[in-house]
């Protein structure tokens, strides 16, 4: 799978299971840590731990694996690293309190492809 594809994978995964103000920031050029990051909300705790959960599930049914994974226990800010595709999963007032959007606001907004990309 491409790296666009697997962003658009995670994004369909994480508004299927009603994650909050999904959002996709490409970095590519401008990072060395990933081409995407892909952002989410979680409405409690029990959610973050829900949405961090169905994308890894899903993705290992097609064999895509997390390189690594952090945050699960206290599900404020779950992280899913794919390599480059790195995927943050906050709780509303952890995601208010980092703002991954401002830090890299020069990353170009980076939504769902058309549907044929999509898994």
């Amino acid at each position: 799978m491409t790296t666009v594809g697997l962003k658009n994978a995670i994004i369909k995964i994480l508004k299927e299971k009603n994650g909050g103000d999904v959002k996709g920031v490409n970095l590519s050029g401008q990072s060395s840590v990933a081409d995407f990051f892909v952002v989410v909300t979680g409405k409690n705790p029990s959610h973050v731990k829900a949405l961090a959960e169905a994308v890894e599930e899903k993705l290992e049914k097609k064999k895509i694996f997390a390189e690594r994974k952090d945050g699960l226990s206290d599900a404020r800010w779950a992280v899913l690293d794919y390599g480059n595709v790195i995927v943050h999963i906050f709780n509303a007032d952890t995601r208010d309190f980092f703002c991954l959007e401002k830090l890299w606001k020069k990353g170009k907004k980076a939504e769902s492809a058309p549907q044929e990309e999509q898994a």
